[in-house]
């Protein structure tokens, strides 16, 4: 089979029916999606940006930048909050040994 513009069509149409059969059977892969939609935004801002539409380029990749770093607040969150723990402890590490 080679790969044309109707083929690669053709399977973009089967792949977004699986999506929708696996949706109305109970397995959906909306969390998966979730997370792909903005890393194809930014990969396409970033083909944008190297083809020469700079300023397109750059809207969807900070669009997809910043649909990804909601994605991950949560876990961006807990590393932080993780970070001044550590921070802190250290930090009463350090003034016992002063003494």
């Amino acid at each position: 089979m080679r790969m044309n513009g109707k083929t690669g069509f053709a399977m973009l149409l089967i792949a977004f029916g699986v999506l929708l059969l696996l949706g109305k059977v109970g397995l959906g892969l909306g969390w998966l999606m979730s997370y792909i939609v903005p890393i194809v935004m930014i990969g396409l801002g970033y083909i944008g940006i190297k083809n020469g539409s700079k300023f397109f380029g750059w809207v969807i990749f900070i669009i997809g930048l910043i649909a990804l770093v909601g994605k991950f607040a949560g876990l961006i969150g807990f590393l932080i909050a993780a970070g001044f723990i550590v921070y802190g402890v250290s930090l009463l590490k350090k003034d016992k040994q002063a003494y």
